[in-house]
């Protein structure tokens, strides 16, 4: 099977797909056949999105939600409309995050909101009804695997990421379902480049910061057939970064 046929009849859901990592993941998804169900709080940029993928491949089957990931009601009625719409889900992004601007304490709770409480709300909402052999890839980061200057929450977050998608893996084994994580480093995303992410002093070995297709790419992996005995896994995406 060719890429360009890899999620033929497929049904993945992804959240923060306005943008980012998710934004490439989608495009990637779609041009290997995938059906979509594209969800984010940016509601402009997620339709532009879906025209996007609509124009470069006028046959792509793509739903659009506007979705605020700490509200667990939007998350579970996304989901359902989901599988009411396409008959099933196969794959799960859950890729929406934030970048916290400053280290004020007020910004703690808003931080882990999205970042930690957002992914259970979609784990909560998603794996009772994801098919059997499904695949759920939830976005941590570099921070989820070391310690960040003046990052606290952040860093919290994404390390919480891991655990959660680790009990996640074991709770849904049974049914083959697989939950991995991925721990992107410095990839050039526009949530980055607001943040100090993009002029810190640390380089990755590979010299260079990352792109966001370069992470989608692990991404479709992780949700593909190749990857099927792979559970319970932290991928890091950063470029030596971490080594």
């Amino acid at each position: 099977m060719t890429h360009a046929q890899q999620f033929s009849g497929r049904v993945v859901a992804l959240t923060g797909a306005a943008s980012g990592i998710g934004l490439a993941t989608a495009h990637l998804l779609a041009e290997r056949g995938a059906k979509l169900s594209l969800a984010d709080i940016q509601k402009t940029a997620l339709e532009q999105v879906a025209a996007d993928i609509r124009s470069k491949s006028p046959d792509a089957q793509v739903l659009t939600f506007v979705v605020d990931v700490r509200n667990f009601e939007q998350v579970e009625r996304w989901t359902a409309e989901t599988v009411r719409h396409f008959g099933k889900l196969d794959g799960v992004a859950n890729l929406a995050g934030v970048l916290p601007p400053s280290i004020e304490p007020e910004e703690w709770d808003f931080v882990l909101d999205v970042n930690l409480t957002g992914v259970m709300h979609c784990l909560k909402a998603q794996l009772p009804v994801i098919e059997n052999t499904g695949a759920v890839v939830n976005a941590s980061s570099i921070a989820g695997l070391i310690g960040r200057w003046k990052n606290a929450s952040y860093v919290a977050s994404k390390h919480a990421v891991l655990g959660l998608t680790k009990s996640a893996a074991k709770e849904v084994g049974e049914r083959g379902v697989r939950v991995n994580a991925i721990c992107p480093g410095k990839i050039d995303t526009p949530m980055s480049r607001a943040s100090r992410d993009m002029h810190i002093m640390d380089e990755p070995v590979l010299k260079r910061a990352g792109e966001a297709r370069e992470v989608a790419t692990v991404i479709a992996f992780l949700l593909s057939d190749e990857s099927s005995y792979i559970t319970g896994a932290t991928i890091a995406v950063d470029g030596g970064w971490n080594c």
